[in-house]
């Protein structure tokens, strides 16, 4: 058998290769990473490579088009297992296997900088003073919590801001979900022993907190304070209930993860059991994209190396399958959260339902995973043969536009593909256009597009996966023309495009469809593909309003401070949260700007002065 280019490069490099631990990468010809990998011996290893026994047939495809390789050499194992997924992370080798779900987690925050306290969602950074609860898989698992946490502790969710500038109770006080510290209905001490028992109910001590209702509520009953009991009552029942919904399993599950691998051929779901302080916090579905070839053990720890990257460890992981490369796994864990970490794999007891349990969860969402893929497929397969297209499609992108009497004006694109919604894909723009008229859709679309097509063919001009199969506008013939119009002028051929509009009186179930060169159709009210462009066009809608919408927020919270040199985000809240508003701020006098934190005489005379102007 004649041996590839690829293995004759591999055996080059090999000439001079260490044979400590590192990472490699196998480069193609563009120069873009074609695999990452990690190596105890790298010699060894890469060694691999240039032998076509045991190979499949997807590495010997890699080995191929390999050009090039780049070493990089690590103290110790664990640093490799370290670097490989920070570098798979960040290049999104197509041969690696990938995680492509890497948004952060909820936690419940705490904050400390206040004399009252405020209970609210976390996500990002954490770098606000307080104590966080945490992670929760879902916004919904928090936001659920939080509900049931502010009937229990009665602690406030609104901001500084608004605390300071309330007069009277708000709808939270009325419906017993906060116990006004805002007026001071509630004393300093009061609120702060509410504060210790929301935490001590955080960290696991569910049944302390309860012990300790139950005997206000004795105590209460028989100071014959009755509403008091009554209302130590409700609490202690909305208590029971949390425990009931988070399924507290004390002192099996303190700090742990449960992370279960279900798959069929080259689809699999990973499923991720959060437990904290003995209580579960939830759990989320993971579809890693991975090849048929690839083992369980594989894809389980190559998930975990990128998983973890980004979300804390916590002190046990249990997984689903035995994994070979636990010691130096668990080693790289450890120095990445700075707190031993443990791997283990249960064969009976509590640990071993709950994992059974996940492994359920993961063969369900599978399930249903697969059925909407197939739906997103044979939907995908029935448009190409509507608008008559060489191929299916693999990536369809709608725009959409959204303004209200010009103002704030926004375009929006989102993109579908056998997957369904690909949200990471999605885009907005800001209208920079300062010649077009206030509201004109057409203006509006031909900037969207020409901004949108010229990227493309600067960066993608072979036409790659970034590249559209069809382009789907929400609007009619005149929509449809600009498009026509912006392809032609940019050179763009070969690109299948449609408008879809509502029909009479808007109607949804009656749309018409636009195609180049042909006369405008309509498919029956049931049409499962009209349901599917509806689905599409609606979400576009969707995001472009939602789009608007933080783009005229974010003009109503700009002020007069923005305005003034040296006064930024850090100067403004101070101002804000000491004046109440930017018109307190400029009715100031020179003294009482010179009493607000971080503001010197200085900057107080520039800000006065700036309204005096």
């Amino acid at each position: 058998m004649t041996e590839k280019p690829g293995a004759e490069i591999i055996r080059e490099y090999l000439k001079d290769m260490p044979q400590g631990p590192g990472v490699y990468r196998m480069l193609g010809a563009d120069g873009n990473a074609l695999y990452v990998g990690k190596a105890k011996n790298l010699k060894n290893r890469v060694s691999n490579y240039v032998s076509a026994s045991g190979l499949s047939t997807r590495i010997m495809k890699m080995i191929t088009l390999t050009r090039s390789l780049e070493i990089v050499t690590t103290d110790t194992e664990a640093e490799a297992f370290l670097l490989e997924a920070n570098l798979i992370q960040k290049l999104k080798p197509r041969y690696n296997i990938l995680l492509r779900d890497d948004k952060s987690f909820p936690f419940i925050l705490l904050t400390g900088d206040h004399e009252f306290p405020q209970i609210t969602k976390h996500r990002g950074a954490r770098d606000k003073k307080g104590d966080y609860f945490g992670p929760f898989a879902s916004a919904g698992a928090v936001n659920e919590t939080l509900a049931i946490l502010q009937k229990v502790f009665l602690l406030r969710p609104c901001s500084d801001a608004v605390f300071k500038s309330r007069l009277r109770p708000c709808l939270q006080y009325q419906i017993k979900r906060c116990s006004a510290p805002c007026v001071r209905y509630v004393s300093q001490e009061e609120y702060g022993e509410l504060v210790l028992q929301a935490k001590r109910f955080l960290s696991g001590k569910s049944r302390e907190v309860q012990e300790n209702f139950a005997e206000l509520m004795k105590q209460a009953s028989e100071d014959m304070q009755y509403e008091k009991a009554a209302g130590l009552r409700d609490r202690i029942a909305a208590l029971t209930r949390i425990q009931h919904e988070q399924n507290v399993i004390a002192g099996t599950l303190q700090n742990a993860d449960v992370i279960a691998l279900y798959r069929e051929g080259d689809k699999s779901c990973i499923q991720v059991f959060f437990f904290r302080n003995g209580q579960n916090f939830g759990n989320k579905s993971y579809f890693p994209s991975h090849s048929a070839e690839s083992s369980d053990a594989e894809i389980l720890t190559a998930f975990i190396g990128q998983f973890y990257l980004s979300h804390p460890a916590p002190q046990m992981l249990i997984s689903s399958h035995e994994l070979p490369e636990i010691s130096a796994l668990e080693s790289a864990l450890t120095l990445q959260s700075g707190g031993r970490v443990e791997i283990i794999f249960p064969q009976r007891g509590e640990k071993r339902e709950v994992m059974e349990r996940a492994m359920q969860n993961a063969r369900e969402a599978l399930v249903r995973h697969l059925s909407e893929h197939a739906t997103h497929t044979l939907m995908m397969e029935k448009v190409g043969e509507l608008f008559n297209m060489s191929s299916t499609p693999n990536r369809i992108e709608v725009y959409d536009n959204s303004h209200i009497a010009g103002t704030h004006m926004v375009g929006a694109m989102i993109c579908a593909g056998p997957q369904g919604f690909e949200k990471k894909h999605y885009r907005r723009f800001n209208i920079r256009s300062t010649e077009l008229t206030p509201g004109d859709d057409y203006a509006m679309l031909r900037e969207v597009l020409t901004r949108r097509f010229m990227r493309l063919q600067k960066e993608d001009p072979t036409r790659s996966e970034m590249w559209p199969d069809l382009v789907l506008i929400d609007g009619g013939a005149g929509q449809l023309s600009v498009t026509t119009q912006v392809f032609a002028d940019l050179g763009v051929t070969g690109l299948c495009y449609a408008a879809i509009a509502k029909g009479p009186d808007r109607n949804a179930g009656r749309e018409w469809l636009f195609l180049p060169g042909k006369e405008p159709f309509q498919l029956e009210p049931n049409h499962a593909v009209l349901h599917y462009l509806q689905r599409l066009r609606d979400e576009a809608h969707r995001f472009a309003i939602g789009s608007h919408r933080i783009k005229r927020s974010n003009a109503i919270r700009e002020s007069a401070l923005d305005q003034i040199p040296g006064i930024g985000a850090s100067r403004k809240r101070s101002l804000l949260h000491h004046f109440g508003s930017s018109k307190g701020v400029e009715a100031a006098t020179l003294d009482e700007l010179q009493k607000v934190e971080g503001i010197n005489k200085k900057v107080a005379e520039k800000i006065f002065n700036y309204f005096r102007a």
